[in-house]
């Protein structure tokens, strides 16, 4: 037993190792003394080899007989393991990294390099854009705002052609400039289908801070304007965000002051024609003095005419003054029914003339509320043709046609 347990030290065998050896041991030597054959009772012997770190418990045929020593039988189970057997046998992941040899980047192609028919049929080359350009045409394809404003409805024909604005779209990037201010606009209300003509009215709007637009919707919302204004203010005056909240305050104590109205009037007015927040006031004050001197019609006058038709705020001093001339010395109406009817400011002269015309020449021109067959002015001016005839000058429409050749 001294000899076995000298050989297991020299081998170095661990300790598991070491009880299983034994337990065969000492099995062996039992079967030994009882003249029996020795047998390996665990099964891991059982397969002819086992290997215990670095070392191989080699099992050949069972001994043939009792009488073998045992030191003779330890000798011949175990054998140093030989790693040359196994060279062959190396895991993935054995080697060390810092043995691994780095592979070295490939090196870059030459310029000069000479290139194979289908090497240089796969080389994809971008078109080089244009220094210097007149039209927007040439940098669509490449920019990818002006790809999507063109598919917005943007017409860029028309916007290059204004100063400064084809290098300032040039210069905006879609996600961080546009995008933002687009999903803005919708959420004020500005339909989609508005948003192209929109932005080639006002392309400026683009350059405007997140905080001074959302400051300025905030000012209206204040002064009791509701979405659904807002939105048609915005729609239809597509410069009205690109105005400090001083000026639009500004703007609407103007009209509150000039024209006497109170808030809720004064509101009506500017959303039925919001371009007056935006545009020039010297046309108003100009056509305010015109109604008031040249027309001569009342403060109070002046303001049921501008509350029912707010674009005469803006409206052609010329035409103005043409229309009401014609009305109040030609045909005889007076002040009073012109401030009843102050939509016919909206029409165009020649229409009152021709209609006024054959009705004089029918027998039928009566103005006069007080008198039979009155023609008011409303129905004078904004029937269609088939039904002033047929409701009004009790005539046919090839009469009324015939009639205006003559003219």
């Amino acid at each position: 037993m001294l000899n076995c347990v000298m050989v297991f030290a020299s081998l170095q065998l661990c300790r598991r190792c070491l009880a299983l050896q034994m337990r065969s041991l000492s099995s062996g030597l039992r079967s030994t003394r009882a003249g029996q054959t020795p047998v390996l009772q665990d099964s891991a012997f059982s397969s002819g080899r086992w290997r215990f770190r670095g070392h191989r418990l080699c099992t050949t045929a069972q001994p043939n007989s009792g009488n073998e020593a045992v030191a003779g039988s330890v000798g011949n189970w175990l054998v140093p393991f030989n790693h040359s057997h196994h060279q062959g046998e190396v895991k993935p992941n054995s080697i060390p990294e810092s043995q691994c040899a780095e592979l070295e980047a490939a090196p870059p192609l030459s310029p000069f390099a000479e290139l194979s028919e289908d090497d240089a049929v796969q080389i994809s080359v971008h078109p080089v854009l244009p220094a210097v350009s007149v039209t927007l045409r040439d940098y669509v394809d490449q920019s990818e705002t002006l790809s999507k404003l063109v598919l917005l409805g943007v017409d860029l024909s028309k916007l290059e052609q204004r100063p400064n604005v084809a290098n300032m779209l040039l210069r905006l990037d879609f996600d961080a400039d546009v995008k933002e201010r687009l999903l803005f606009l919708k959420e004020v209300g500005v339909e989609e289908t508005k948003l192209g003509p929109f932005l080639t009215k006002n392309p400026f709007i683009l350059t405007e801070s997140m905080e001074k637009l959302q400051a300025r919707v905030s000012y209206l919302k204040v002064k009791k304007f509701s979405s659904e204004a807002i939105a048609r203010m915005v729609s239809e005056a597509p410069f009205l965000l690109n105005f400090s909240v001083e000026r639009l305050d500004n703007r609407l104590g103007f009209f509150q002051k000039q024209l006497g109205l109170n808030v809720q009037k004064t509101r009506d007015l500017v959303t039925r024609l919001p371009r007056l927040l935006c545009g020039s006031l010297e046309p108003v004050k100009e056509n305010l003095k015109v109604c008031k001197i040249e027309l001569g019609f009342q403060e109070n006058e002046i303001q049921h005419i501008v509350t029912r038709v707010p674009k005469l705020l803006t409206a052609n001093k010329k035409k103005l003054t043409g229309i009401f001339d014609y009305l109040h010395n030609t045909m005889g109406i007076p002040h009073s029914l012109i401030v009843k009817f102050p939509q016919v400011f909206n029409a165009k002269l020649l229409r009152i003339k021709e209609r006024h015309l054959f009705l004089k020449q029918l027998g039928r021109a009566q103005y006069d509320p007080a008198e039979p067959n009155y023609v008011s002015l409303d129905r004078l001016v904004s029937l269609p043709d088939e039904e002033f005839c047929t409701a009004v000058a009790m005539a046919s429409l090839e009469d009324f046609e015939m009639f205006q050749k003559t003219l």
